[in-house]
């Protein structure tokens, strides 16, 4: 009797045979071809459960991810617990050249981990809006009388000490930072309005301030604090594994016997002010850059753990700002025009029927300008071709390669896989009267700037009655908007060297409903070490610098328990 042996595919210990008794005559010949028709069969379903189960496995765990960012930006913009004792606070006045405005921020207890940063975010009131008040005018307008600033700033502080809980004003840090309106008064107005400051501000508020606490921040710093804001609210800083997020291999500073680590690429920012202008971007160990434009700092609390070191290119410009490069302007249109007036005999911009003829305001507007007592009368042509042209020497580029304003070294930029963000200024220009802020389109942007420029006034007046704009866009923005387009786009495709097809620049205001400022960067770098008191280490603020303390334990043989070993992170 024939017999079947089946072994082909499966192992030797695993041969067998059949009878084929009982089985149709048209079974028999084919009964291999059906076995393993069979197994290849069970074997492509058993390969595709399993494609299908991990399929489902991480993409519920992409969801999930994605879910728990939702529930952190919605819950982000509920209403801060302010009966929750785990829940802290801190408080920072951004002065500014043309007014100051104060910010709540809170975060609840560290979890414990030194890995982590501080969840810091805005305080929100009971009716869920952002816990910031402003006052005009800057707070450089008392440097002639600085024994009037703490009544200045007092309506401010009144208000942040309503929604901080009172029990919680001893342990709430307050940090009052002066900017580039500061920067360029004198260094002994700038002494005087801080010590006004630092002697009365204890006497009527109980929030933890100290010395260290109230300064004029340079260019550097603020350029850092933005650079800082902008990538924890896009959570750049959470290192963690997520597929959808481009990264970067990076060699920490400082670190040469280590392997590369691999995180989350951060994103530049751009800041345009009224008196300065900032750029800021992460830049590879492997580039040279002047310490004067190089910021290296540890945003982790241990300073032993190097995974939120980051070494990043700042630099800020003075007079770069909108307002500052305006009046600049106009300091050279009333300079050259009396040179040539004398000269050539003209009559040019003394009186309203002979008007200086100015590109860079809207057609037909008339303004002035005041110098010396002696008025200039202005009249707007509205043409951004022409306003581009006569701004571009105030760029001062040199010819040398990798320099950007004032001749200023700038690292290369990877421009194809970069991203940027824009602030202030960058935001106001493309969004309150052009509404086109969010992603920067050059082409767009242009065509939206010579077209508003050249609207005659009377028009671009009655829009704005019948609210048509941004809502806190007032007569000066329509008036310098034609301006401000040109100067921006100057200073961003000229003066940084952007490429006109570059389509990474957001302007923004709020990011994932969050208003994105530089003081959300200093609450956020100057709490750093606020975990340790968590996890059983001290801090001492000793001559101005804040130490950082480890208990170490000693063998008793040593006769000493224990004692702490600090260091000053610089």
């Amino acid at each position: 009797m024939g017999r079947i042996g089946i072994s082909c595919l499966f192992p030797a210990s695993w041969h067998f045979s059949i009878s084929p008794v009982g089985c149709p005559r048209i079974l028999n010949t084919n009964l291999r071809q059906i076995i393993v028709i069979s197994v290849l069969a069970a074997a492509a379903s058993l390969l595709y459960f399993s494609v299908v189960i991990i399929r489902n496995k991480y993409g519920r765990l992409s969801r999930d991810k994605k879910f728990q960012r939702y529930l952190a930006r919605v819950t982000d913009i509920e209403a801060t617990d302010t009966n929750n004792p785990n829940v802290n606070y801190g408080v920072v006045v951004d002065c500014g050249s043309s007014g100051s405005r104060i910010f709540v921020y809170c975060w609840p207890r560290h979890n414990g981990n030194p890995h982590d940063l501080l969840d810091i975010r805005q305080m929100r009131d009971k009716n869920r809006k952002p816990v910031v008040m402003k006052i005009k005018p800057g707070i450089s307008e008392f440097a002639t009388s600085p024994e009037k600033v703490s009544d200045y700033i007092s309506p401010l502080l009144n208000f942040a000490a309503e929604h901080v809980p009172r029990a919680k004003h001893k342990e709430t840090p307050l940090y009052i930072l002066c900017t580039a309106g500061m920067r360029i008064l004198p260094e002994s107005q700038q002494k005087a309005i801080l010590e006004d400051l630092l002697t009365d501000i204890p006497v009527h508020f109980d929030f933890l301030f100290s010395d260290s606490h109230a300064e004029v921040i340079s260019g550097k710093q603020e350029g850092v604090y933005a650079w800082i804001g902008i990538n924890f609210v896009l959570g750049r800083f959470e290192h963690i594994e997520d597929d959808e997020e481009a990264v970067v291999e990076v060699n920490i500073p400082g670190s040469e016997s280590r392997e590369a680590i691999l995180r989350k690429r951060t994103a530049g920012i751009l800041d345009m002010g009224g008196v300065s202008t900032q750029i800021a971007y992460e830049v590879p160990k492997t580039e040279e850059v002047a310490k004067n434009l190089l910021a290296e700092f540890n945003l982790g609390c241990d300073v032993h753990q190097t995974e939120h070191v980051y070494r990043v290119y700042v630099a800020t410009f003075l007079g770069f700002g909108g307002n500052a490069a305006r009046q600049r302007y106009e300091d050279r249109i009333f300079a050259n025009t009396v040179q040539k007036n004398r000269l050539l005999g003209k009559q040019t911009g003394l009186a309203p029927d002979t008007p200086y003829l100015d590109p860079c305001l809207p057609l037909d507007i008339k303004d002035e300008i005041q110098q010396n007592g002696q008025t200039m009368y202005l009249r707007g042509t509205g043409d951004f071709d022409l306003c581009r042209e006569t701004i571009q020497p105030f760029m001062n580029k040199t010819n040398e390669t990798q320099t950007s304003l004032n001749g200023v070294y700038q690292p290369p930029i990877h421009f194809q896989n970069s991203e940027f963000y824009g602030f202030s200024e960058f935001y106001y220009c493309t969004e309150d009267v052009l509404r086109m802020g969010g992603d920067y389109n050059a082409a767009t942007f242009t065509k939206a700037a010579k077209d508003y420029c050249a609207t005659k006034w009377s028009i671009l007046r009655e829009r704005f009655d019948r609210g048509l704009y941004a809502s806190h866009a007032d007569l000066h923005r329509l008036k310098y908007q034609c301006f401000k387009s040109a100067w921006m786009f100057e200073v961003f495709h000229r003066g940084f060297s952007f490429p006109v097809n570059y389509k990474n620049l957001k302007t923004a205001l709020q990011v994932y409903d969050k208003e994105v400022q530089w003081t959300l960067g200093a609450i956020l770098y100057r709490t750093r070490f606020l975990p340790l008191r968590e996890i059983g280490m001290l801090i001492i603020l000793s001559e101005g610098c804040l130490e950082l303390c480890r208990p170490i334990w000693r063998p008793p043989s040593s006769g000493a328990t224990k004692h702490l070993k600090c260091t000053c992170p610089r």
